[in-house]
């Protein structure tokens, strides 16, 4: 049972090609515009989250040594929680900040209407 393979990779093929083979400059210029914003996002938010995961890492591990309460109820998955939770949330916020921040800048208004 299942798809044939000729027909599996005739489907497969059909919807990677373009329906356009040349693209316009504009279309062009768009289409790296977008990479160039998700670049800038990815970057931003991996210095975000190596920010966030020092910032969350140090008052973690001190507490888990210095405060009884850590000490007793925090073992060292929960420090990794911690400690991931932060960097994963820094990661995505910026990341979507700045590629929102790309593309509002990078988006072009027809004033003529």
């Amino acid at each position: 049972m299942g798809i044939p393979s000729e027909m599996r990779d005739f489907w497969a093929n059909g919807r990677r090609t373009n329906p356009f083979p040349i693209a316009s400059p504009a279309e062009e210029r768009r289409i790296q515009a977008a990479r160039n914003c998700t670049q800038e996002g990815v970057r931003a938010g991996a210095k975000a989250a190596a920010i966030a995961c020092v910032a969350s890492a140090v008052p973690t591990l001190a507490a888990c040594r210095m405060v009884p309460w850590a000490k007793a109820n925090l073992n060292y998955t929960a420090q990794a929680l911690i400690i991931s939770a932060a960097s994963i949330a820094a990661y995505f916020i910026t990341a979507d900040k700045t590629i929102l921040e790309c593309a509002r800048r990078n988006t072009q208004y027809d004033k003529t209407t």
